[in-house]
C-alpha cells in the first residue's frame, strides 16, 4: 500500500451525486483502487482530516473535490487538500462553475436565513435563532462553520490544475481523466477535461435543424409531447446545446431532455448565459413589438435557463460584488 500514489476524494457544498458517479465507473473503481492508494474519501472510507494534515504537503497525487464553497468547513478543507496535493481536480458542475447552489447568490445571506429558518411554512422556530459561528448556552460554546454571503467555485478559493464538468461527470470522462493522470499524459494546467466544441455540434438533432431558426412560441418540455428525432430549439423548446461544452455522452438529449448545460461553456467564454441568451434572443420572431413581447414572456425563469450551473462564476457575480461594495 505505501509504494503506492495517494488519492483523495472529498465533497464540500454540493448533493453527494459526484460520489456517486465514481461508483458509477462500475468494475474500474478497481482499477482505480489498484493503482492508488485511496487516504481521504469520507462518504465511503473511515479517514478523517487529521489523517490528511499529518501528511508531508504535496504528498497526495491526485485530489478529487466535488461540490461549491459556501461556508468556512468547505474552505479549510480545500486549503488543506490543495496543500497536501500535487493534482486538484474541481470534479463536478459545483466544483468547477458552483452549480446549481450558486443561484443562491441571487440572494443575500440574510435573505436566505430569513427564509429557510423563519418564513418557511413548514418551519418551527418560536425563537427566531438563527445559526451563529459562536454560541455560548450553559457556559457552553458551540461552534459553527461560518455561512458565507454567497457560493463560489472551487478555483476561486483555491489554485486548481484541471476541471472536470458534468452533473454529475460521467462514467467515460472519469475514467478518460484515470487514465490520463496514471499516465502523465495531460494538458496543460487550468485545462478542463472534455472536448472544446459545444454539444450542439455532436447532437445527431444538428441535421434536422433548419437553415434559418426562429422561435415564435417558448415552450417548456412537459409542455409539449417534443418529437426526439428534431432539433429542440426548432420546436420552440429551450435547449442549451449550443452554448454547452460538449463531452456528456448526450445523456439528457438521448432521453428526450434538452440540454441543461451542466457542462458549461465552450472554450473562451466568460459568461455563458450571457452568451446564450445573445443568441436566443436573435432567434425570437414576431412581426410586432407585442408578438416579440408575447414569446420572450413564454421564458418562464431566464436566470434559471441560462445560468442554472454557472451562476456564481458569470458577470452576474461581479456585478453583485460590484453592488455590495458600493
Amino acid at each position: 500500500m505505501a509504494d503506492k500514489p495517494k488519492m483523495a476524494v472529498c465533497w464540500l457544498g454540493g448533493c453527494g451525486g459526484c460520489d456517486e458517479a465514481l461508483v458509477d465507473i462500475n468494475e474500474d473503481i478497481l482499477v482505480l483502487a489498484a493503482a492508488f492508494d485511496v487516504i481521504l474519501w469520507p462518504v465511503a472510507l473511515d479517514y478523517k482530516y487529521h489523517h490528511v494534515e499529518s501528511l508531508e504537503d504535496g504528498e497526495i497525487a491526485l485530489t478529487l473535490i466535488n461540490g461549491s464553497v459556501r461556508n468556512s468547513e468547505h474552505e479549510e478543507v480545500g486549503r488543506l487538500l490543495r496543500k497536501k496535493s500535487k493534482l486538484v481536480v474541481a470534479f463536478g458542475a459545483c466544483a468547477c462553475f458552483g452549480g446549481t447552489p450558486g443561484m443562491a447568490n441571487l440572494r443575500g445571506k440574510e435573505d436566505i436565513f430569513q427564509w429557510v429558518y423563519r418564513d418557511a411554512p413548514t418551519v418551527v422556530n418560536p425563537n427566531r435563532n438563527i445559526p451563529e459561528p459562536i454560541t455560548i448556552a450553559h457556559g457552553n460554546q458551540l461552534t459553527l462553520p461560518e455561512f458565507y454571503e454567497q457560493v463560489y467555485p472551487l478555483g476561486h478559493v483555491i489554485d486548481v490544475d484541471y476541471y472536470l464538468p458534468g452533473c454529475p461527470p460521467p462514467p467515460d470522462r472519469i475514467r478518460s481523466m484515470g487514465r490520463r493522470v496514471m499516465s502523465g499524459d495531460l494538458p496543460p494546467k487550468g485545462a478542463t477535461l472534455a472536448p472544446t466544441r459545444a454539444l450542439c455540434d455532436r447532437c445527431e438533432r444538428n441535421q434536422t435543424k433548419p437553415d434559418r431558426l426562429v422561435i415564435e412560441d417558448v415552450k417548456r418540455i412537459h409542455e409539449v409531447e417534443a418529437d426526439p428525432g428534431k432539433c429542440f430549439l426548432a420546436q420552440g423548446v429551450v435547449c442549451m446545446g449550443p452554448a454547452t461544452r460538449a463531452g456528456c455522452g448526450e445523456s439528457c438529449i438521448n432521453i428526450n431532455i434538452p440540454c441543461r448545460g451542466c457542462f458549461g461553456p465552450v472554450g473562451g467564454v466568460d459568461d455563458m448565459g450571457a452568451k446564450y441568451l445573445s443568441a436566443f434572443a436573435s432567434l425570437i420572431k414576431g412581426k410586432t413589438e407585442e408578438e416579440r413581447k408575447k414569446a420572450v414572456d413564454g421564458l418562464e425563469d431566464p436566470v434559471g435557463y441560462f445560468y442554472r450551473f454557472t451562476t456564481a462564476s458569470s458577470l452576474l457575480r461581479k456585478k453583485r460584488d460590484t453592488s455590495t461594495k458600493a
